[in-house]
């Protein structure tokens, strides 16, 4: 799908607030509802607004530990991958898992209430998965930075409008 400037726009809105309603998105990007409706429609159509979710705040619920952990398998192959993939999306802990390039398989992002609750997750269900060689945490003391807006300006050529 091609996207101009307004369709820019438009995602650039929807991801910094999904609160906003169609008309509201329509004034700002200087459009009427009905066709900034087709656009947002079409967006979702595609794939490119995978899902409208609320953002909370961790710190209001008591959630204070952020946890960056690479894990390294003792073996890699298929079936030990597909194993690991399995068991580790079961964990709610787990936000997000990468599979990684260079000298580590994995990357983790946990969250758990404390560092209590991260040592007892790490003990009784991390350590139990098959084929972990090791596991490295880097607790993150505070955050600089944290978005879920992804940069469409710097990395979507937007056609000329017609």
């Amino acid at each position: 799908m091609k996207l101009d400037e307004k369709d820019i726009e438009i995602l650039k809105l929807l991801q910094a607030d999904g609160r906003l309603t169609t008309a509201e998105i329509a004034e700002r990007v200087n459009l009427s509802q009905s066709p900034c409706w087709r656009r947002i429609n079409q967006f979702e159509q595609e794939g490119l607004v995978q899902k409208k979710v609320h953002l909370l705040n961790r710190d209001a619920l008591g959630i204070e530990m952020l946890v960056f952990t690479s894990i390294n398998l003792s073996t890699n192959s298929r079936e030990s991958l597909e194993q690991f993939e399995q068991e580790i999306i079961k964990f709610p802990e787990v936000v997000e898992c990468h599979t990684m390039t260079g000298s580590i398989d994995y990357m983790l992002k946990i969250f758990t209430k404390s560092l209590r609750h991260f040592e007892t997750f790490v003990r009784n269900q991390l350590t139990q998965l098959p084929n972990i060689r090791e596991i490295h945490s880097n607790i993150s003391v505070t955050a600089i930075k944290v978005t879920t807006e992804l940069p469409l300006d710097t990395q979507l050529e937007p056609r000329a409008t017609t």
